[in-house]
């Protein structure tokens, strides 16, 4: 069994993991170089690569620690035991939260997927693998509501999330938050109403 200094992560690594979150995030990744880094976070060169090989592996764990806080949204909303309708509700409500915050500049994800076109990208592959868990995520709860059409009128509020995540960062946040909620409340009426059996309406 570990001793709890070892089971706790390195101070060294938490702050160059806190850095180059604050950096990419705020700047972009290709903008953000190696010795940016290590100055910021107050380490030597040695000292990152021991803890991250490469620039790449500080990028993926960027991007777990983002997708880690975004699950952890996801499961608080959950575990409020509310209906299925009022759950998608408190998540729609936790994006907007983000997009409301300072320094906000869009969604982690996309900016990332922009940088990393390549699909074959560990990068651009852990891109899609968080938008497959929160699609899956998002139609889950929907198919609790009814099966039928979960999954499109899932992608549909994903599409929705994306609009309000990019035009967040370019717009008036208070509005773009506003159509956003009220979006999400037109997908939720007219999911419930409707048969599914052709696609989801607007």
């Amino acid at each position: 069994m570990p001793s709890p200094s070892e089971s706790r992560p390195s101070e060294a690594r938490s702050r160059l993991l806190t850095t180059a979150i604050r950096l990419f995030y705020a700047e972009g990744i290709h903008a953000v170089g190696i010795d940016r880094i290590v100055a910021e976070a107050q380490v030597t060169r040695a000292t990152l690569y021991r803890h991250f090989p490469g620039k790449e592996d500080l990028v993926l764990a960027y991007l777990s620690e983002v997708d880690r806080a975004m699950r952890g949204q996801a499961d608080e909303a959950v575990a409020a035991g509310l209906s299925a309708a009022d759950t998608t509700r408190a998540l729609s409500r936790s994006i907007v939260q983000m997009i409301r915050s300072p320094g906000f500049r869009g969604c982690a994800f996309l900016n990332a997927a922009a940088e990393y076109p390549d699909a074959q990208s560990p990068v651009h592959k852990a891109v899609l693998a968080h938008r497959r868990w929160f699609l899956e995520t998002v139609t889950e709860l929907l198919a609790t509501i009814q099966k039928a059409g979960a999954e499109p009128a899932a992608r549909h509020f994903v599409m929705m999330r994306d609009g309000a995540m990019a035009a967040g960062c370019l717009f008036d946040p208070e509005l773009i938050c506003e159509t956003f909620l009220r979006g999400v409340d037109r997908l939720l009426q007219v999911y419930a109403a409707t048969d599914h059996s052709g696609p989801v309406g607007a």
